[in-house]
């Protein structure tokens, strides 16, 4: 059977897609317009598919019809450590992606945004995302003037006949802590298949827990004989955390969780010696120094997953990047254990030095992640793809 075709817009240094082509997707294209990521992209993948260029510049037309369509639109416009413009920060391109969208009319699409595109203040702009989405190729009669246009789109979504394009659009907030990321990332997927396509699809059920984690720490102890450790005092822990962890103790359940525990930052990095200032293990294993503990500044503590690693503004992470021991000594992620716990493999080189690639990942989707969607939709699709084909009523 032959491959899914792909392109990926605001492709960075290629999380999304290095799961995804995992699974057998085939990256017709992937554009990027940050020059350290498009070189860090040019190491994975052919350097003709590779385009350094502005997202609005693009004319999709010259890519014709694609399978999927992926990417991780910029997320500062919605972030909660951002500005909080939203459709008024030039950097927000849905409207761009929505243009890819009708003009490939894909089989299926993928974003990942953040969290913040839920927030409250941002609802009306997001309820038009999603119906944008739905009919892409219905565009607004004046460019910019998205409220007249949201009116239009719910317009035809009330009438019974509407456009020959559509899309089912699925919406999810996940923590990719439940699915076996070393890291706790929460993110929406907005996740679209075409109308025509008549398969179920539902998002990928987690496969791990907290619970899971604090009960092979405190209840089995299977954590700490795996890593040859002593259990740590519960005072390590944060207060909600002591609770849990104390009810588990008291009532543990009849029946084991059939989920995985969380991994952890120890999980993850494990295996690695410790960092030393030349690189002597691996290149992207050299120490980095200046890390500072603050109230709000304390680093991720190893025996849990990992705070969400962050690019920060002009490229200062905050103390997200840092791993806390328990002896309360921090020290900054190496690149080799950041791309750990984004889940790419050790040998994917990130394009830059220290500051651009912890950049480039803290914008990364990780890699385990994309597998796991990838997985789920290419079974759908592959489904579809064995029924009658029925002529196509839009262009």
């Amino acid at each position: 059977m032959s491959k899914f075709s792909c392109i990926e817009l605001f492709a960075g240094a290629g999380g999304l897609a290095h799961g995804l082509r995992s699974m057998g997707l085939d990256y017709h294209a992937l554009i990027e317009w940050n020059p350290h990521a498009y070189q860090t992209l040019c190491q994975h993948y052919n350097k003709n598919r590779v385009f350094h260029k502005d997202v609005r510049e693009v004319n999709f037309k010259e890519f014709g019809s694609v399978d999927l369509i992926a990417g991780g639109p910029p997320c500062q416009p919605f972030s909660l450590g951002g500005k909080h413009r939203g459709d008024l920060d030039s950097r927000d391109m849905f409207p761009w992606a929505c243009e890819a969208i009708a003009t490939c009319t894909p089989k299926a699409f993928i974003f990942e945004n953040v969290k913040g595109l839920l927030r409250k203040s941002f609802k009306d702009y997001f309820d038009y995302i999603l119906l944008r989405l739905k009919y892409p190729q219905i565009k607004p009669h004046t460019p910019g003037d998205w409220k007249s246009h949201h009116a239009q789109l719910q317009q035809i979504d009330l009438s019974p006949l509407g456009p020959s394009l559509q899309y089912r659009v699925y919406v999810q907030l996940i923590d990719t802590a439940d699915y076996g990321v070393p890291q706790r990332r929460e993110r929406v997927i907005l996740l679209g298949i075409r109308q025509d396509i008549s398969v179920d699809w539902s998002f990928p059920k987690p496969s791990h827990s907290l619970d899971a984690l604090l009960w092979s720490q405190f209840v089995t102890q299977s954590y700490w004989e795996h890593h040859n450790l002593q259990p740590p005092p519960l005072t390590d822990y944060d207060r909600r955390l002591q609770k849990r962890i104390q009810t588990l103790q008291r009532q543990p359940p009849l029946f084991p969780s059939s989920l995985q525990p969380w991994k952890t930052v120890r999980d993850a990095i494990a295996t690695l010696p410790n960092p030393d200032a030349t690189g002597t293990f691996h290149p992207d294993h050299y120490l980095r120094d200046g890390a500072k503990s603050y109230p709000g500044h304390t680093g991720s503590y190893i025996d849990l997953p990992s705070k969400a690693l962050k690019a920060g503004d002009h490229g200062v992470p905050g103390g997200e990047n840092m791993i806390r021991y328990r002896d309360g000594q921090v020290r900054y992620y190496t690149i080799l254990e950041a791309k750990r716990i984004q889940t790419f493999p050790d040998h994917y080189s990130i394009f830059g030095s220290w500051t651009e690639a912890m950049r480039q990942l803290g914008n990364a989707v990780p890699v385990d992640l994309g597998r796991r969607i990838g997985q789920s939709l290419v079974a759908v699709l592959s489904e579809s793809r064995s029924r009658p084909v029925y002529k196509r009523l839009w262009g």
